[in-house]
């Protein structure tokens, strides 16, 4: 038995995450015969650059700001997408059709920005209604369309789902750092880093600490055993990726300083309040 400690940066575990479900053999099947439908986010746009080589529009995210969007009107470029005979499309604007011509042997990929102590996921939802993501994640599997769910262990909080939802809401949040968010339950099979690791290569992941400094915070720090060259693998991976980019359409990681294109509808924004009374001065 070998034995190696590993630190696993946010951004290289989005890396790590997005080659195990790209390896995964339902998704490789599915890429040769069937549908991969994915909903943008950057661990999702992660695994687009590996199945299809180009990234995906991100929309809203979470910033030092809060829970913010973009700054400019991307919407030409696509934030969900459907693989399906080698051909790529935008569905953006027919993610419920979409799904509705999806099938049990399909697999849909998407993201989470929380996981409860029962593995529970769920996404935030700024728009009305969740947008037109929101209106369709919930029920994936309701349609028997296996769904992965891509999400890093910085998203991992020792909450109740249930709780989280109820403290939450659009409507409920008198002021926020960015809009105003509830959660959107997304029942899935959900993959951290720490499936990744065992699925990319024959180890046993434990984690052994968390967070960090200098580039290291909401990192992971693992020990991970197996047989020798089956944790190098893992090592020498992690290695390659320390200087990894974070994954999207270049022009929309740009986060909203003055009002994105969605200002309009979202609810709550303590910067923009202010922006207002600055400008009534």
């Amino acid at each position: 038995m070998y034995k190696a400690q590993v630190t696993v940066t946010v951004p290289v575990g989005k890396r790590l995450i997005a080659r195990a479900i790209a390896g995964l053999p339902d998704v490789k099947k599915a890429l040769r015969e069937g549908k991969i439908l994915l909903k943008g986010g950057t661990t999702v746009s992660a695994v687009a650059e590996e199945l299809i080589g180009s990234p995906l529009r991100i929309s809203g995210r979470i910033t030092a700001r809060g829970t913010v969007s973009g700054d400019k009107d991307l919407s030409s470029f696509p934030h969900s997408i459907l693989f399906h005979n080698g051909e790529v499309e935008n569905v953006d604007k027919k993610l419920a059709e979409t799904v509705a011509g999806m099938g049990s042997s399909d697999i849909a990929i998407c993201g989470a920005n929380l996981v409860d102590v029962q593995k529970r996921a769920a996404l935030m939802a700024g728009s009305p209604l969740g947008g037109a993501p929101g209106q369709v994640v919930a029920t994936l599997e309701a349609e028997g369309v296996t769904t992965y769910i891509a999400a890093g262990l910085e998203k991992f909080a020792p909450c109740s789902l249930e709780e989280a939802i109820r403290a939450c809401g659009r409507k409920r949040i008198d002021t926020a750092m960015g809009m105003a968010v509830g959660l959107i339950p997304v029942p899935g099979r959900l993959i951290s880093e720490l499936e990744a690791l065992s699925i990319i290569a024959d180890v046993k992941a434990c984690i052994i600490g968390k967070g960090g400094v200098g580039g290291g915070e909401g990192s992971t720090t693992f020990v991970i055993s197996g047989k020798k060259t089956e944790v190098l693998k893992i090592v020498e991976m992690i290695s390659s990726l320390k200087d990894v980019k974070e994954s999207g359409i270049e022009s929309s990681l740009d986060e909203c300083l003055e009002g994105g294109p969605g200002c309009m509808t979202h609810l709550g924004c303590w910067h923009r309040d202010r922006l207002r009374e600055e400008g009534e001065r």
